[in-house]
């Protein structure tokens, strides 16, 4: 009989052997994203951020707290019997992104051929 690799390579943090989570695991994700989340608070109300790098910062913690939720939540790791969910999950945010972005370029396009006022439209009663 073959021995199975005992190693965690490949696993998501928390998951056992048996396939199973530990609250171990929610709870560390919990915490993550509670100082992810507070510290976006942080940097958008305090002004010790140099201003025109808020936004930039703002997106780091963002992406830093969707990694959390991937990772802690959903499980995703890089094993192999993670490639369905990782094509999915790439699939579904290809998806979201045509969508909002092609609806920008529509009402982009719609705002730029609008008909000019006319002066009746113009008045206030």
């Amino acid at each position: 009989m073959e021995e199975q690799d005992t190693t965690p390579q490949g696993r998501a943090p928390g998951r056992h052997r048996d396939g199973s989570r530990s609250a171990k695991t929610y709870l560390i994700g919990l915490a993550l994203a509670a100082i992810l989340t507070l510290a976006s608070f942080w940097a958008a109300q305090s002004g010790l951020v140099y201003g025109p790098a808020v936004p930039i910062l703002l997106a780091a913690l963002a992406v830093g707290q969707m990694g959390v939720h991937l990772v802690f939540f959903l499980h995703i790791s890089s094993g192999p019997e993670d490639t369905n969910n990782i094509l999915a999950l790439a699939f579904g945010v290809f998806v979201v992104g045509l969508v909002v972005f092609g609806s920008m370029l529509i009402m982009a396009n719609l705002n730029a051929n609008m008909m000019p006022a006319t002066p009746a439209m113009q008045m206030q009663p």
